[in-house]
């Protein structure tokens, strides 16, 4: 292996360290701060925004949010950008984002992976392949043990809490589908590149919410306008999520805590 690939192994774990690392920040400001401050909608704009070739690059919900500093006790208002169009006097929940940026509760998934877990992950990362340039075996093939066994136990515990969350059904209609142009069709690139997203009408609490969802397709024939789709609602934390606990995220925890248990096996077999 010359040095070039050899420093080339180093790339995922810095970047995986490097994202990590900022999720870190934000989840610190949020512990910090607890679960958020109460606010609600002052106002609602929809932003669309395009280049000089006509490639939307900006497509969101502008919202104005007014709520109260629990640290200070002070009003204050902030603009903040949202998949999620929001009704004027919503209640909504702000904390702190990835950033310091204020996010509302309902323009996040929960993570899979915990920020801490996923800034170690990339921290073994690099010295997985620290110890496969020096030609160490057995320490590389702890650190893939530790990273199999991490990733395994994440998925299985973000199941868990996913399960433990109740969260309620909510039937949403697709009333339309937003395509973001991600390239055009030139003289070296064939064909032009689209990413198509649903966007979503419900009902809660008396309140009818349209939604861009995060979901998304390349293929254009994956979401009809009229199609019905599912979003789950987690009362407690009063936020409304795309996804829920489904079997194949266990089965695949269950699968990379398997493969990190036999490896970290081999290397007895290494030793011996």
């Amino acid at each position: 292996m010359d040095e070039f690939s050899k420093l080339f192994l180093y790339i995922p774990g810095i970047v995986i360290f490097l994202v990590g690392s900022g999720q870190v920040r934000g989840w610190l400001r949020n512990w910090r701060t607890g679960n958020g401050a109460q606010g609600r909608v002052l106002g609602c704009s929809h932003i669309i925004k395009k280049d000089r070739k006509d490639r939307e690059i900006y497509n969101f919900y502008d919202v104005l949010v007014e709520y109260t500093d629990p640290k200070t006790g002070h009003k204050i208002k902030i603009n903040t950008k949202s998949p999620t169009e929001y009704s004027v006097s919503q209640p909504v929940k702000v904390y702190t984002g990835a950033g310091g940026k204020p996010v509302l509760a309902d323009a996040e998934e929960t993570p899979v992976f915990h920020p801490l877990v996923f800034m170690l992950g990339g921290a073994v990362l690099i010295l997985l392949a620290l110890e496969q340039n020096r030609g160490n075996e057995v320490r590389a093939m702890l650190c893939l043990t530790a990273i199999l066994t991490g990733s395994g136990l994440s998925l299985l515990w973000h199941f868990t809490t996913l399960k433990k969350r109740h969260l309620e059904a909510i039937d949403a209609r697709i009333v339309d589908v937003y395509t973001r142009q991600l390239s055009k069709e030139t003289k070296i690139i064939r064909g032009s590149r689209f990413t198509y997203y649903p966007v979503v009408r419900y009902n809660l609490d008396g309140q009818e919410i349209t939604r861009r969802c995060r979901v998304n397709s390349s293929s254009e024939k994956s979401f009809q306008v009229g199609d019905n789709m599912k979003l789950y609602l987690d009362r407690a934390g009063g936020t409304v999520s795309e996804h829920r606990a489904h079997p194949v995220m266990a089965a695949a925890g269950a699968a990379l805590l398997i493969c990190g248990i036999l490896a970290g096996a081999s290397i007895f077999s290494q030793i011996l």
